[in-house]
Parts: C-alpha cells; structure tokens; sequence
C-alpha cells in the first residue's frame, strides 16, 4: 500500500464521532436497498443516555450523497435489545451488496493483534515493560533508545512510520502493484534501513509522547512469531477467530483472493477509469472480515471473553506522564480531537457529547474505509466498511459521520 495511504488511514474514528462530514470528488450516488433491516422491538434498550435505534435515520445516513466518494457500504449498529443492519447497491456495478459481505479491514487488525499479545503477556510469556530489543536483538538499529512492548501497542515508541521519507507511489503505481505482498522483516527493514536514502531515526524518545504509528505494529507481529514459534495468521486464529466462533473473519497471507460475497473496493486511475482493487497483497497482518463477525468481536472483547481483566484494561488506559496528564501529541498528529494522547493498547478513544467514551479503530486498504466501535459497557456498538474510489484517505467517509450521528441523535438526521 502507498505510504500515504498507510499513514493517513490513522484518521477516521474521531472525525467520525466529532467532525463534519468530508467533501469528496462527485462519485456515482447509491441508495440504501432492500437489505436494510432491524432486529428487535422499537425503541427497545438503549443505552444509558442514548436514543433508541432510528432505523429510518440510519436508513438516511446509509444512503450516499454527492461528494462521499464512495461506490457502497455495508454497516451493523446495535444497542442493547436492537440491532439495525444495512447495506446499499453498489453504484460500479449496479448490485445490490449483501449484508454479510467481506471486505478488507485495514488497521482495525492492530486490534486483534493487540489482544495476541496481551494473552502472551497474561501467560507471562512477553513483559510489557520489557524492550522490544531484549527479545528482538539487531532489529532495531541502534540509534533507537530502548522501546517497550507496551509502546509499541499504544503509540508512544517514537518510532518512524512504514516507509518513512519513501517516494510516494502515483494512484496508476498503487493500481499495478496491489499485489504486492511483503513479510514483517520486509517491512521493518525496508523502513529502517532502506537502501538510497538515509536511515530514519527516532521521532521522540519513547514514552514521551503519542503519534499513530503502524511499523511498531509490524514490529509486534513479528515477536508474536518470534515467541510462539507460528504464524501471527496461526496465533490470530486460535486465540482469536476460533473461540468466538468469527469464522467469516480470515487472515489471507498471501492470497489475494476474496471469500464470497465480498464488497467491491475501487481506485480511479490517472485517466478517470474506475479499477476494481478488491484482490490485493499486502503483509501478514492483513484480515478479511464482515460487520457480523466485527461486532461479535468487539462484544467478545469488551465482555471479557478474551483477556482478564488487567491485560483488558492496558486496551482502556491512555498513558501519562508523570503528573497524571495524558501525554501530548507528536507535531502533526491530529487525529485525537482532544489535543492529548487518545490511544490506549490498539483501541482509540473519543469522548461523546452525552459525556460518554467510544472506543474503537478505523481502518483502510485500498478501496476500503472501515470503522469499528462501541461504548465500553457496550450501550452501542457500530460496525461499517464505505467502497472507496479515490485515495480520499484524509478523513472519515461522509457516510461514518452520518451514521454515528443518527445513532447519537436520530432527531436531527
């Protein structure tokens, strides 16, 4: 993937939940189909302080409008007692896109690979307090100070991000080299020793502030292999995918190939063709899913099933310094709207206007702008994956915004 993209696909979650919606290029509208349904009586559950489900206001909010730039969508958002699912035609193909199609999930598999590795830490196998260069010697070049386990998985290891100062590949590059598939030592090489150019250092002493970051992210899959001795697809799947049963979610490795039915991911080329990119490469990390199996994921997480009770919390804890204040942001991050530190261990806080807290990730691969959400006590829940067109990776899709303000406040949508 484009180093743009992987940087600028950090952003989402937030702008979701606060931000107006983002101007796009006048993609082909598409309507909210037949395949929009809720489950449950009306006006059942809610949260403390939440509005009952609006199935017609997310019906709404579902349907495209000119600017989204996007060819379709498929979303799951719940509360207690209800649940509302849908799904629009996609507008490339004329389709309608079903409910439980798969699409790429982008960085909301840093989620998953967060909870392999706090059950390590709960097996004592990896100390979160220990260096990632006492279990990884020679990795990391060494001009690096020591980076912890735990700064890896909440953004505070001051590390550079994949392909840092790397040219950035045109859209007709990224269309012809989506195949592409590149290993964890791959990446983390590449990124910390690339050939050409000088070797990028470190971007702050570690602990010290907070900036998104996906090679500490690499970095941690790779000492998921290291430690186990498998695959971090192996790892995912047995202590993840299998206990809570997720079996349309996939760690692909190096198949391109997509499970059926799939949403259809887009990129425009330089002559304004629209190219389908849902076949693509990527890293071992990479995951397929569909917003059943997330929501199942983040309702297993967040209940417990998965972590005790401590290694649950690291993924809730925004780290501090030492007078208790969230740590400040690296310049140039700006995708927590607090102006302080948002991220705990592979999940992203954003303060809701009823005083609550969601937490989640957002994710992209080409053609794919997803997001994964809920309140802790799981009051509400959201899951959505927008067919993209275009490299408008900047923001939230238009239709995120929409969608988490017809849930927060159907009135006004």
């Amino acid at each position: 993937m484009n180093t743009l993209v992987r940087r600028i696909a950090t952003l989402g979650l937030a702008g979701a939940a606060l931000a107006a919606g983002a101007a796009g290029t006048g993609v082909p509208a598409f309507a909210a189909g037949p395949a929009a349904a809720v489950v449950g009586p009306a006006g059942a559950g809610a949260g403390a302080g939440l509005a009952p489900l609006d199935p017609a206001a997310l019906d709404a909010a579902l349907a495209t409008r000119p600017g989204d730039a996007a060819a379709g969508a498929v979303a799951r958002v719940g509360e207690p007692g209800q649940l509302w699912r849908g799904a629009t035609v996609d507008a490339v193909t004329g389709k309608p896109i079903a409910p439980d199609a798969h699409f790429h999930i982008g960085s909301i598999s840093k989620t998953f690979e967060t909870v392999v590795v706090l059950q390590l830490a709960a097996e004592h196998r990896i100390d979160l307090d220990a260096s990632v260069q006492s279990y990884l010697p020679g990795l990391l070049p060494g001009s690096f100070d020591p980076i912890t386990v735990r700064q890896l998985l909440d953004m505070t290891s001051g590390l550079p991000d994949v392909g840092a100062d790397a040219p950035q590949q045109t859209v007709d590059e990224e269309i012809a080299n989506r195949y592409e598939y590149r290993s964890f030592d791959q990446i983390i090489e590449s990124t910390l020793r690339p050939e050409g150019r000088p070797w990028p250092g470190p971007r702050f002493t570690p602990g010290t502030k907070q900036e998104y970051n996906s090679l500490g992210f690499r970095i941690a899959g790779r000492l998921i292999e290291q430690l186990t001795g498998k695959s971090f697809k192996d790892e995912v799947t047995a202590r993840v995918l299998a206990p809570l049963h997720l079996d349309r979610t996939s760690v692909p490795e190096d198949d391109p190939r997509m499970p059926r039915p799939y949403l259809h991911g887009y990129l425009t080329d330089s002559r304004g063709t629209v190219v389908d990119v849902s076949e693509q490469g990527g890293d071992p990390s990479n995951m397929i899913s569909t917003t059943a199996d997330l929501d199942h994921f983040v309702t297993g997480l967040f209940s417990g099933r998965l972590l005790p009770a401590a290694q649950l919390d690291e993924m809730f804890t925004i780290p501090r310094d030492s007078a208790g204040k969230p740590l400040p942001l690296n310049s140039g991050t700006s995708e927590c709207v607090t102006g302080v530190a948002c991220y705990g261990a592979g999940l992203m806080a954003t303060p809701l206007p009823n005083g609550a807290m969601l937490w989640g990730k957002s994710g992209h691969d080409d053609g794919y702008s997803n997001g994964m959400f809920a309140t802790r006590d799981l009051s509400l829940r959201g899951i959505y994956s927008v067919s993209t067109t275009t490299w408008a990776f900047g923001s939230a899709p238009a239709l995120a915004n929409r969608l988490l303000g017809a849930a927060l406040a159907p009135a006004k949508h």
